[in-house]
């Protein structure tokens, strides 16, 4: 039986063109420095869709609770008394690649992870969320105070297939490991979204913005 040469060397290609962490295997020599495409480059063609790309073997890690982060304007207190007030929080959590560079939201970037997620977990993924709430809180004199919030969050880690019709940088195939870190659904794995009033003394120089900007004896919001 005859095989078709194009056919026979794009599976060649498949076998041998390898990429991770930016770098590559070359068909038969090594190719120049500037033949090789950065992950970058290989991410903003999946992007466009120069590249027809997937996301394959996806592998969910166990969720935990994000860094602790201030969602609120900050309450300044330069009465004598403790000061009470209710204060909005709002905050908006995205999802970042393995080089810590955005996955937008809705975008084709963050639809195909979804995609591959939900196929092999029976579940969706987002690359963002935002959640808006208030709370009441308490600040003693000369103290500054602020609401702060932690979010679950989830690793996933996969590997990018990029093909395309002709061979760019020498294949018709690229392959990338990734690992995408982005927020989990509150309570994955038993962890659960956190928010908290927090609150410090006032340096020196906020303590003289009190009389500075005829706030003494009062509280203001900033």
């Amino acid at each position: 039986m005859t095989v078709n040469p194009l056919v026979r060397h794009g599976v060649r290609l498949i076998a041998i063109a390898v990429a991770a962490c930016g770098t590559a295997a070359t068909a038969t020599a090594p190719a120049a420095a500037d033949e090789q495409p950065t992950r970058q480059l290989l991410m903003a063609d999946c992007a466009s869709g120069v590249g027809k790309c997937s996301f394959n073997s996806p592998v969910l890690g166990e969720a935990y609770l994000g860094r602790f982060h201030q969602v609120s304007d900050s309450l300044f207190n330069c009465s004598t008394s403790n000061a009470t007030q209710t204060m909005a929080w709002d905050d908006t959590v995205g999802s970042t690649d393995s080089l810590g560079l955005s996955v937008t939201a809705g975008g084709s970037i963050a639809g195909m992870v979804d995609l591959s997620v939900t196929a092999s977990y029976n579940h969706s993924w987002t690359s963002s969320h935002s959640e808006s709430s208030s709370v009441n809180m308490t600040v003693k004199p000369g103290e500054v105070g602020w609401i702060s919030r932690a979010q679950v969050m989830q690793k996933v880690t996969g590997t990018w297939q990029t093909h395309y019709d002709n061979p760019k940088w020498g294949h018709y195939y690229w392959f990338l490991q990734d690992t995408i870190t982005g927020p989990a659904k509150n309570g994955t794995d038993g962890k659960k979204n956190a928010v908290v009033v927090k609150s410090r003394k006032m340096t020196a120089a906020e303590k003289r913005s009190c009389s500075a900007d005829d706030h003494e004896g009062r509280t203001f919001v900033r």
